[in-house]
C-alpha cells in the first residue's frame, strides 16, 4: 500500500476508510486537473495521478476560446503568450483575407505552462498529486476489491490505490476509456511544430492567427503566435499520413517558415466518440480526450476537456457518496445525460459542419471572409457568447443549410 495511506508519524491509520480516496483522477491534463479541482473544492480526498513529470509538452495549438475561459477556476490567471485580434483565412494558400476585431477574440497559451497552472489550482484546492505513475488498469470486482463501493486502481509497479470513484482523463489512448468501453468514430492526424523565429517575423504575426483550409477533405492548417515562437500545424483524417505530411511541408514552405529549425516537432491522433459511446462504468467516469469529447470540425479539445472535467469531478463526488451500486449508477447516468445534453449537442452540430466543410470548403471560406454575419458568428463563438449549436437553433438559414447535409444527429 502507498505511503499516502500512512499517518504523519509513519504508522498506518487504524480506520480502514483513510486508506480509500474519495476520488482518484487518472491524467493531469486540463480534463483531469479540472476534475480534481472540482472534487477537491467539494471537500473530498482527491488523488491526481500523472504518468509524466510536469511540466510536459503536448501537441496542441493552445487556443483558449470563451468556453475554455469561462470554465477555469475562479481567480485563475491565464498564462497568455498572445491575444488574438485578427484572423487571416486562406483556401490552400489562395484567396487570403484578414478579418479584424477591436476586442480580443481568444488567447494563446503554451500547454506546459497552462496545464501546470491548472494542476497547481487543483493542489491548492486540496488534491494530492503524484507524477511518474502509470495506471495499468482499474478493477471493480475480484480479490483486489473489498466491497462494491470501492474501485482498485492498479499501478505499473504493482501498487494498488483504492477509491470510491475514479475519473479517467488519461488522453485519447485512454486505458480507463478502454475499461469503460468508449467507442470512437472519427480519428484525425495532427502534425505540429514549435518554431522559434526572429523578432521581425514574430512582430508580423503578433495578435494574428492564420487558418488555412487545406487540400485534403476536412483538413486545415494554422499558425498561432506565442511571442518569439510560432505554433504551426495541420490536421486531416487518419489514413492519409503521407498526404498530411506533404500538406504540412507545403504549408510551412509557403509561409516562408521552412528555413527555421523547430524546437519541437510532433504528431498525435485526435479521436471523437460515437454518439452512443458510454461515459461511465460502475464507479468509473471518463472525460475529455479519454471520453472522445472534442469538437469534430475544428478538433478543438481544451474547452471540452475543461467542461467535461469539471462535471466529471462534481459527479464523481456524488458517486463517492453513493451507498450502493444502484445509487452510483443513477449518478453516473446523470453525468452522462449532462454531457450529452450540452457537449453532445455541440458535437452533433460539429459533425454536420465537418461534412459541409469536407464537401464545400470554398463555400465556407467565401461565407466567412465575405459575409459579415458569418464573421460576427465566428466572433461570438470564439468569445463564448454563443455556441455553434445555439446559432443553428436560433438562425433558420443556418439550420436549413446544415439540415441539407444530413448525418450527425442532434
Amino acid at each position: 500500500m502507498s505511503s499516502d495511506y500512512a499517518s504523519q508519524d509513519g504508522e498506518p491509520e487504524d480506520d480502514v476508510d483513510t486508506a480509500v480516496w474519495d476520488v482518484v483522477v487518472v491524467g493531469a491534463g486540463p480534463a483531469g486537473a479540472s476534475a480534481a479541482y472540482a472534487a477537491a473544492t467539494a471537500g473530498r480526498r482527491v488523488l491526481l495521478l500523472e504518468k509524466a513529470e510536469l511540466p510536459r509538452y503536448k501537441t496542441c495549438g493552445g487556443g483558449i476560446i470563451g468556453p475554455s475561459r469561462d470554465s477555469l477556476p475562479p481567480g485563475f490567471e491565464l498564462p497568455l503568450r498572445d491575444r488574438v485580434h485578427a484572423v487571416t483565412f486562406s483556401l490552400n494558400g489562395r484567396l487570403t483575407r484578414t478579418r479584424k476585431s477591436n476586442r480580443m477574440l481568444f488567447g494563446l497559451v503554451n500547454r506546459p505552462e497552462f496545464d501546470a497552472a491548472l494542476v497547481e489550482a487543483a493542489t491548492k484546492a486540496g488534491a494530492e498529486l503524484r507524477t511518474g505513475v502509470t495506471v495499468t488498469r482499474v478493477e471493480q470486482h475480484g480479490p483486489s476489491v473489498p466491497d462494491r463501493r470501492t474501485v482498485a486502481v492498479v499501478l505499473s509497479g504493482g501498487e494498488t490505490v483504492m477509491a470510491r470513484a475514479v475519473v479517467g482523463a488519461d488522453g485519447s489512448a485512454s486505458r480507463i476509456g478502454a475499461h469503460v468501453g468508449v467507442k470512437l468514430d472519427q480519428v484525425d492526424l495532427g502534425l505540429e511544430a514549435e518554431i522559434p523565429v526572429p523578432d521581425s517575423v514574430a512582430e508580423d504575426w503578433a495578435g494574428r492567427v492564420l487558418i488555412d483550409w487545406g487540400p485534403l477533405p476536412g483538413s486545415y492548417g494554422w499558425v498561432f503566435p506565442k511571442g518569439d515562437t510560432l505554433t504551426v500545424g495541420v490536421i486531416s483524417a487518419r489514413g492519409q499520413g503521407g498526404a498530411t505530411k506533404r500538406y504540412f511541408e507545403d504549408f510551412t514552405a509557403r509561409l516562408g517558415l521552412s528555413g527555421f529549425e523547430p524546437r519541437v516537432s510532433s504528431g498525435h491522433l485526435t479521436r471523437c466518440r460515437t454518439e452512443d459511446s458510454p461515459l461511465s462504468r460502475g464507479r468509473v467516469l471518463v472525460c475529455g480526450d479519454a471520453a472522445g469529447l472534442l469538437e469534430p470540425w475544428t478538433r478543438e479539445g481544451i474547452s471540452y476537456a475543461l467542461r467535461s472535467g469539471r462535471m466529471a469531478g462534481e459527479w464523481a463526488v456524488r458517486i463517492a457518496e453513493a451507498p450502493d451500486a444502484v445509487d452510483a449508477r443513477r449518478q453516473a447516468l446523470n453525468y452522462a445525460f449532462a454531457i450529452k445534453a450540452g457537449l453532445g449537442v455541440e458535437m452533433a452540430v460539429g459533425r454536420k459542419m465537418l461534412t459541409l466543410f469536407e464537401r464545400r470548403p470554398a463555400l465556407l471560406h467565401a461565407v466567412l471572409t465575405s459575409f459579415r454575419p458569418a464573421w460576427n458568428a465566428f466572433v461570438k463563438i470564439t468569445r463564448g457568447s454563443t455556441t455553434l449549436a445555439e446559432l443553428v437553433r436560433d438562425h433558420p438559414l443556418a439550420g436549413r443549410a446544415l439540415s441539407s447535409v444530413g448525418g450527425g444527429g442532434s
